[in-house]
């Protein structure tokens, strides 16, 4: 189980060559990226090629709202932003995809997901890729169309692919859901990749409601073979390697318990 750094919330600051490095010195076996596309993907494997570490995923780009995979009549830039990210990844070396689906509603807004959801998977093709959907809750994203892990089972029990995942973040998850413990063991076999945070401030995941050692431990007892991605939100008042005491305990067990 690696830990990843999320450096859409983590070294926002740096270029992104340098966000990556830093991560590297803090201790990080992985990265994962939101919209890196100012930066050449090429760059972007240089930097992980010195560091060591793996790209765990990267999202499609926003295309000026929250993505737009499931917006009715945007079906052309969902799609090319689709592309762009397939190409991305693949130059940068992304084991997966986060398809993200806009601002919309109702029956349309899921028939349009589920066909550019297809398109993507068939884009995939025999590359080494995973497709992901993310729920997102309403507080942190309002109007966006998928808000549920209900909801997210329900297409990707429909379109019955083993490239389409569920990202599994458990702030939103509590905040949409509710228990995490509870839709994990729910969802475990659909999960393809699991974010922490604190809940219910999103900061650092080692104080607030959610016991994020036993949520791992549930999770690695659940046959969860995947890695945790650390997306939280860090005060400006703090330095980020202060904030980093979690890891700590991961490490330990890593070590009594090699796999």
């Amino acid at each position: 189980m690696r830990l990843s750094a999320n450096l859409g919330f983590l070294w926002t600051g740096l270029a992104l060559p340098d966000a990556i490095r830093a991560a590297a010195r803090a201790g990080f076996d992985a990265v994962e990226l939101h919209y890196p596309y100012a930066t050449p993907a090429d760059t972007v494997r240089l930097a992980l090629e010195e560091t060591g570490l793996a790209l765990l995923s990267l999202n499609t780009d926003l295309g000026g709202a929250r993505g737009l995979a499931a917006v009715p009549g945007q079906d052309v830039r969902a799609r090319a932003l689709i592309d762009q990210a397939l190409d991305y990844a693949q130059v940068a070396g992304a084991r997966m995809v986060h398809v993200m689906s806009g601002n919309a509603e109702g029956d349309a807004a899921r028939a349009t997901l589920i066909e550019n959801l297809h398109y993507a998977l068939d884009r995939v093709g025999e590359r080494d890729l995973t497709l992901l959907i993310e729920p997102l809750c309403p507080k942190a994203a309002p109007g966006y169309y998928l808000n549920s892990t209900y909801q997210a089972a329900d297409i990707i029990s429909e379109i019955g692919s083993d490239r389409l995942r569920l990202m599994f973040d458990c702030y939103h998850v509590h905040e949409i859901d509710g228990d995490p413990f509870a839709r994990a063991t729910e969802l475990c076999d659909m999960i393809g990749h699991v974010q922490i945070a604190a809940i219910d401030d999103r900061g650092p995941p080692d104080h607030g409601a959610l016991n994020f050692e036993a949520f791992i431990a549930h999770l690695q007892s659940l046959g969860y073979q995947g890695d945790i991605g650390a997306e939280y939100i860090v005060a400006a008042s703090d330095r980020i390697e202060d904030t980093l005491g979690w890891m700590s305990p991961i490490r330990a067990a890593r070590q009594a318990c090699p796999e």
